[in-house]
């Protein structure tokens, strides 16, 4: 079995246990601490390893380093003679023995990933002489059930802790602490801090203890004011805090978003004021309010108490692959499962399992030996977090190292792995990301067994460490404390004149700071430079940008044509940069502009909206001629009102709808508007012309404006032949690109009406069957292509897939023509034109 761990004094005499509970600072930890120096040797199990290292320097300076020793799942400093440990509860190492023993946060038993851990120390960890259990009030319950011995001593806060409401960033008190519950929101509030207040140490869970400890040396020095963290700063870190600000009151547990407990609201909290200073606390940014109920309970420190603990199996048997699986999965001891719950499982055990499952791995873990260097491999952290299958691959290659005949892991692989992390190039993230993964190789290079040279790899992965801590501290200070704006902000506040211009690059620079740069003719800040509420920085900035874009404003009004361009969002740009918006016209070949926020005002304002006028009217007219010259033609009313919807619809009509006008016309009428490039097809009548596909995407586009200015355009389908069709987009919006709506497809008005001649071409067969030629021009097939036919007024035949007939009801949908035409216009337009006729006299005849 693995993890025993003796619970009785010496003589079978159990030590003294007691549980030291009460809320934050009553001073737990520093009484343990001095009960730990008041025995010959002692140990202290802490919830985080930064905890864990503040103790052991704050021991080592007071009995020296060389009887102490620090122990956490990547550092381990442990001189021979150590007489005290300070540990990560993890850490703890369960085959020593000593006088004192003490648990940090015992109520963390309830948690659902390291629950079962501290269970099983408040289970089984015991001093010789004395044991010692710190935590909130949460868990006495399960301590007086678990440890029935224990001895309860309560210790009250030193300093009162009250609400104090809903405060802006920008007002949030000096010594401040910010909580976040993620990377990104940690790091978006802080540059918000640095905007408004010049700067703010940041610290999150993920920081090496000397990049944690940089950070929070600045804090403390009060070279900033503010610290943005994430929850971990609830656990035990003593720092110098006046006010907690909560930024949000939920977070992401691993499993799902969840709101904030109120115990952990008040663990959290609880870390302003320290001894005798009162604290305060409340919300911040984009934080919901409190709730009364929970508020009271913060202040007055009531919390309900836990019920349930996380337990998981440590009497592991490791005779095979297999018992050890069996073990990790057994039930809570019966006469306990009231109190204590079965783990979930936890990633060494999830490893575990995908490992045993790959042959060559269950072949090596034969014997207990094998076994039992397995489950210590499963149990390499991964401190990304993110990397689960990267990090389950390259457990099972150490494995493998581990159980060849050398029994060590090759010099040259792990060299190669520690060597690629040893760049300090990088942002805040990359550096981060490479300081979890050598976190890993630290760890295990404190398996001097798996290694030739232990001491060597342990000092090169701390070196590598250091490295990319001082860089990711560099980084930090670099993003989130400025010290040219602090400055530039000090002198503004002391209303001293600034001075500035706009460089080569378009940053517009004041007192040599950049603060911004110029877009067009609209001046950006850098919010990280230039906060908001600082009128006289803003002012001068805007004396600066006046100047420029007024001279901008200059070239724009004497620019050539080809300096704006019209993008697809109805947005009018010129030298890349947007200046004006589209807005619905008189008509759709006539839509208005608008200007874009920016620092132009008054007459220069005018004049370049008269200059954005003139380019989008020869725009317009020289790209939709063929639409905008159909006016032109010499035509009776008839004519006239084609004309005039096609123009309206942006060059396509569907025929049916002018039918009776069309019946009208006359021969030469007919030719008169062919002239113009009009042409009378089955479906629809339209301009070839504006098929072009940048005509298409700006008639579609004009149209949408028009018909609805508030919705986001569609995407055109030119220059494709045939697309699906939008759901909810109106088919006159196919119609102004010069599509026609067929079944479930938006088809090009040409090659509808060439579907529609090979379609009539094979009805003299009767059956019309489909062919690659009909889906292609469709541009579907299967059930889409029978939507197609269906609309063109043909039907499935029975019992012949593929085949289709005339339907003997025109479809709702149809846009086929089925009205009769004149003699004239049958003759003369398209061969397809009486398609609906004959189709109408060919039903009279079966009938």
């Amino acid at each position: 079995m693995l993890g025993e761990m003796s619970s009785v004094g010496p003589n079978g005499a159990s030590g003294r246990i007691t549980a030291l509970l009460g809320p934050t600072n009553t001073g737990k930890t520093h009484f343990a601490v001095e009960r730990m120096l008041g025995h010959r040797t002692g140990i202290i199990g802490l919830p985080l390893r930064l905890l864990a290292r503040e103790i052991y320097d704050r021991v080592a300076a007071s009995v020296g380093r060389s009887r102490v020793a620090l122990v956490t799942g990547e550092e381990k400093i442990v001189p021979a003679n150590a007489d005290y440990f300070l540990c990560t509860v993890e850490a703890m190492p369960m085959d020593r023995r000593f006088a004192f023993l003490a648990v940090d946060e015992i109520q963390l038993t309830a948690d659902g990933e390291r629950g079962h851990v501290f269970t099983d120390r408040l289970l089984r960890a015991r001093g010789i002489e004395e044991t010692m259990f710190l935590g909130a009030e949460t868990v006495r319950p399960i301590i007086r059930r678990l440890v029935p011995d224990s001895q309860f001593v309560s210790r009250p806060r030193f300093s009162t802790l009250t609400f104090t409401g809903r405060k802006k960033l920008s007002r949030l008190p000096k010594r401040s602490v910010v909580v976040s519950f993620s990377a990104p929101g940690v790091y978006a509030t802080a540059e918000l801090i640095r905007r408004h207040r010049g700067g703010a140490a940041v610290v999150l869970g993920a920081l090496s203890p000397r990049t944690r400890n940089a950070q929070v040396a600045m804090f403390e020095a009060g070279d900033v004011d503010y610290l943005v963290a994430t929850d971990a700063v609830g656990m035990g870190l003593n720092l110098n805090v006046d006010h907690v600000a909560f930024a949000g009151l939920d977070k992401y547990d691993g499993f799902s978003r969840r709101d904030l407990t109120p115990a952990e609201i008040g663990q959290i909290a609880g870390r302003a004021g320290r001894h005798m200073r009162d604290g305060t606390f409340g919300t911040t940014a984009d934080s919901r309010s409190m709730a009364p109920e929970i508020i009271e309970r913060v202040e007055n420190h009531r919390f309900g108490r836990v019920e349930i603990v996380q337990w998981r199996n440590v009497a592991l048997d490791v005779t095979s692959a297999r018992s050890l699986i069996a073990s990790l999965e057994a039930a809570p001891p019966a006469t306990h499962r009231n109190v204590l719950a079965r783990a979930r499982d936890a990633d060494d055990y999830l490893v575990l399992k995908s490992l045993v499952a790959e042959p060559e791995i269950s072949a090596l873990a034969k014997g207990r030996a094998a076994v039992k260097t397995l489950w210590e491999v499963c149990q390499i952290p991964d401190f990304r977090k993110t990397m689960a299958e990267a990090h389950t691959r390259l457990l099972g290659r150490i494995y493998r190292h581990v159980m060849s005949p050398a029994g060590v892991l090759p010099t040259d692989w792990v060299a190669d792995h520690v060597s690629r992390l040893d760049r300090t190039d990088g942002d805040i993230d990359t550096l981060a990301a490479r300081i979890a993964h050598i976190r890993t190789w630290t760890y295990i290079s404190y398996r001097s067994e798996w290694l030739s040279d232990a001491r060597h790899w342990q000092e090169r992965s701390r070196a590598v460490e250091d490295g990319l801590s001082d860089a990711l501290h560099d980084r930090l200070t670099q993003r989130f404390v400025d010290e040219r704006t602090s400055a530039l902000l000090r002198r503004m506040n002391e209303k001293q004149p600034v001075y500035g211009h706009v460089g080569d690059d378009d940053a517009v620079v004041v007192e040599g700071y950049a603060l911004g740069h110029i877009e067009g003719l609209r001046f950006v800040p850098d919010r990280t430079a230039l906060p908001a509420e600082n009128r006289g920085l803003r002012a001068a900035a805007s004396r600066v940008v006046s100047r420029e874009i007024q001279l901008r404003a200059k070239e724009l009004a004497s620019a050539g044509d080809k300096a704006i361009t019209l993008t697809s969002d109805r947005t009018l740009n010129w030298r890349g940069f947007p200046l004006a918006r589209l807005t619905p016209g008189k008509d759709a070949l006539h839509p208005g502009v608008a200007l874009l926020p920016s620092e132009l005002d008054g007459e220069w304002a005018r004049h370049v909206r008269k200059r954005l006028e003139r380019w989008l009217v020869d725009y317009i007219g020289r790209t939709l001629q063929p639409l905008t010259r159909l006016t032109e033609t010499e035509v009776d009313a008839a004519g006239r009102g084609i004309l005039f919807q096609m123009r309206e619809s942006m060059g396509l009509l569907p025929r049916p709808a002018v039918e009776n006008q069309l019946s009208r016309l006359t021969r030469v009428e007919r030719a008169a508007m062919r002239q113009q490039g009009v042409r009378f097809g089955a479906n629809s009548i339209f301009l070839p012309a504006m098929l072009r596909p940048e005509r298409s995407a700006l008639a579609a586009q004009l149209w949408q404006l028009h018909r609805n200015p508030t919705v986001t355009p569609p995407s055109t389908p030119a220059p494709r032949q045939s697309v699906s069709a939008q759901k909810g987009v109106p088919s006159g919006f196919y119609g102004a690109a010069g599509y026609v709506r067929l079944g479930r497809r938006a088809i090009r008005a040409d090659a509808a009406e060439r579907l529609t001649g090979a379609v009539h071409k094979q009805t003299r067969k009767s059956v019309v069957r489909e062919s690659e030629d009909l889906t292609a021009l469709a541009g579907c097939s299967g059930e889409e292509f029978a939507r197609v036919m269906r609309d063109l007024g043909y039907r499935r035949k029975p019992e012949q897939p593929g085949a289709f007939i005339r339907s003997y009801r025109r479809p709702a949908k149809a846009e086929a023509v089925t009205k009769r035409t004149t003699k004239g216009s049958a003759s003369s337009d398209s061969p397809f034109a009486a398609l609906g006729e004959l189709a109408v006299a060919a039903e009279r005849r079966r009938k």
